[in-house]
């Protein structure tokens, strides 16, 4: 018999999911918020609406503030859980998390946003606002179980549709997962990682905020030297 550590599941994909405590009143903010700047600045016609990227530059909201400062601790933990062994090699110096960009996105009578990824930033992630609870999207006559899900696309789903198939790779084949949005939920994701927003038509309009983020040391990003074996 072998022991356990004979095996070792190479790059894995980090999803971190956690529900904003007190999110009901922080949400009823964000959606007054949203419905000003939208009066202010009207977007094109169509399904979906989409802000640029510079809310926090732009409002100075304690809601805002609020979600941030849960974002801002969400993914320095995700960031500090999967870099643990490179960031105790770094000397003794301070970290800090930065949002490089925030919108919000609404999304209603079927819009929805296509497979990308995010540049210009390390993690990502997007919070769900407003969106009618799973059962009621689920009884959409077309949409179902897939009525404004978030899709992540796994990084072998590009090479899946040559690959051969039998028992013993069984585990590569479901290429995607999907994520039920709820009111109050975030979601942080690396930034690499191919994503959708799947068709949406329900009775509340999808409201999510999605961000960049970027970690960096005082001293630089170098971690250790740069090379190649």
């Amino acid at each position: 018999m072998t022991a356990a550590s004979d095996l070792k599941l190479l790059w894995p994909t980090p999803l971190l999911q956690r529900e904003l405590p007190g999110h009901a009143a922080v949400n009823a903010g964000l959606l007054d918020l949203f419905a000003r700047h939208r009066q202010q600045v009207p977007g094109p016609p169509g399904n979906v609406y989409s802000s640029s990227d510079d809310l926090l530059a732009r409002y100075s909201d304690p809601h805002l503030q609020a979600l941030f400062a849960f974002v801002s601790q969400a993914v320095f933990d995700v960031a500090s859980r999967v870099n643990a062994a490179a960031w105790a090699a770094l000397p003794a110096a301070r970290l800090r998390m930065e949002v490089v960009g925030a919108w919000f996105q609404v999304q209603n009578r079927y819009g929805f946003h296509d497979i990308h990824t995010h540049g210009n930033c390390s993690w990502s992630g997007v919070y769900y606002v407003q969106i009618d609870d799973e059962a009621l999207r689920a009884r959409h006559p077309h949409l179902g179980a897939r009525n404004g899900v978030t899709r992540f696309y796994g990084p072998l789903w590009s090479l899946l549709g040559g690959a051969y198939q039998d028992l013993g790779n069984v585990y590569l084949q479901q290429g995607t997962f999907d994520v039920q949005p709820s009111a109050g939920t975030l979601i942080v994701f690396p930034s690499w990682l191919n994503h959708k927003a799947m068709p949406y038509d329900g009775e509340q309009d999808r409201v999510i905020v999605s961000f960049n983020a970027q970690v960096h040391g005082a001293a630089g990003d170098r971690a250790a030297g740069y090379g190649f074996g």
